[in-house]
Parts: structure tokens; sequence; C-alpha cells
């Protein structure tokens, strides 16, 4: 059963709080042998959503996340601020800036397979979903768990 705001909010959904968005790396893997991330977002212990998506390639997963651009790892464990969902091509971006020091830059969310940096969901109708909850919920930051 998918949680009841996987398509994007109702009326019903954006009552509240504002809901938190995460990420997290699952211990589930796609076909071609990277691993599931899930972009999750909760209202108090409420799953409202919850995308599959990538970061970094398989190889990379256990790279320094922090202190390494360029080298196709995760993105780091952390908070960043979460901006708003932009065009970017033919898809969106969201800019993340992490709330902490690295030397990592250019990170995002967006479009794409596998993942080399960002956080990237890999369907269209995920992303649309949640640039609908970012733009109406209001939603300024996502913590990255794992």
């Amino acid at each position: 059963m998918q949680p009841p705001g996987q398509a994007g909010p109702t009326a019903d959904l954006l009552v509240g709080e504002v809901p938190l968005l995460s990420a997290r790396r699952t211990d589930e893997w796609f076909p071609d042998g990277n691993p599931i991330w899930k972009v999750e977002l909760h209202r108090g212990r409420r799953l409202l959503a919850s995308w599959d998506a990538a970061s970094g390639v398989s190889q990379r997963q256990h790279a320094d996340r922090r202190w390494s651009p360029g080298n196709a790892s995760p993105l780091p464990i952390g908070i960043y601020a979460l901006g708003q969902p932009e065009p970017w091509g033919h898809d969106l971006w969201f800019d993340l800036q992490p709330r902490f020091e690295t030397t990592r830059s250019a990170l995002g969310i967006h479009r794409c397979f596998p993942g080399t940096g960002c956080i990237c969901i890999p369907d269209r109708s995920d992303i649309d979903a949640l640039a609908a909850w970012v733009r109406r919920a209001r939603i300024q930051q996502l913590t990255v768990l794992n």
C-alpha cells in the first residue's frame, strides 16, 4: 500500500506543521547493482510519501562523502537547506546547501540514474510529486540520515 501523499499533496495532507523531508540508504538494490535510497516525507511518525532514489554510484558508497568533490560518492550525512524546484533542461533541479563544513558543492536533487553525488530520482512522476510537496507545503530542509 502506498503512502497517502505519494502522488503529491492533498488539501487534507497539507493541514498541520511542515512535513520533514529525509533521505536514507536502504539495504535494497536496483537491478544494476546501485543501492536504493529512499526520499521520505513524514509528519511526526506518519509517512506521507516515499520515493526511490540513488545517491553516488555503487562502487563509491563508502568513499569519503564529506571532503572529496567529484568522487561519485553519496551525499554526506547532515542537514541541507532545500531550494524550490527550478527548471533544469527538460527536468527539475532542487538546490541543496549543506548546513555543515564540506568541500562538496553543486549538490541537488534531480532526475537521473545512477546518482553521481546528488540525490537522483529516476521516475518523472516521483520528482513531480516531490516538487508539488516542496512548493505547496513550503518544505525548506532535507536531512540525509545515513
